[in-house]
């Protein structure tokens, strides 16, 4: 059994969609990035490569490639979960944290998790997501952007030992 930890941040600007956790959330503002820039589904893939010891998003989903401009990155999690799948990984649970000030995301927690839950495979129950704000500190409290955190605990199903 191995844990990884997955940190993501993007900056809030106008004129783009607020995707979290694979959910249109309504807000006036969206994260700027190559994807649809989810810093949730972010954190929860950098947390899972970690945990297998893949290396991290960028390395396998480089921002400089156009195949992946605009992609849904609940696409690119599920890509996750089967390169660690086709290598003997299972997930155990993720538990994840977005850190924002504004907008309110309590009411589409449970459709994230439900979407997250989807694309890896698992069941609801194993994915755990909470909210919190900075108390209008730092750039988050500002609404300057919003950060996301997240721990990935995976175990290998190989019994021999070799891949």
């Amino acid at each position: 059994m191995r844990v990884g930890i997955g940190y993501d941040v993007h900056k809030l600007v106008v004129g783009r969609p607020l995707i979290l956790g694979g959910v249109k959330v309504p807000y006036h503002m969206g994260l700027q990035g190559h994807s649809d820039a989810d810093v949730l589904v972010h954190a929860v893939m950098d947390a899972l490569l970690g945990a297998a010891g893949f290396g991290d998003i960028g390395m396998h989903f480089p921002d400089t490639d156009r195949q992946y401009h605009g992609i849904s990155s609940l696409v690119l999690l599920k890509r996750v979960i089967n390169h660690l799948n086709n290598r003997f990984w299972m997930l155990g649970n993720v538990d994840a944290v977005v850190i924002a000030q504004a907008p309110k995301i309590s009411p589409y927690i449970e459709q994230m998790r439900i979407n997250m839950a989807r694309e890896m495979g698992v069941a609801t129950e194993l994915v755990s997501i909470k909210a919190t704000t900075t108390e209008r500190l730092g750039f988050a409290g500002r609404g300057e952007g919003i950060a996301a955190q997240a721990v990935a605990c995976v175990y290998n199903t190989n019994v021999s030992g070799f891949e």
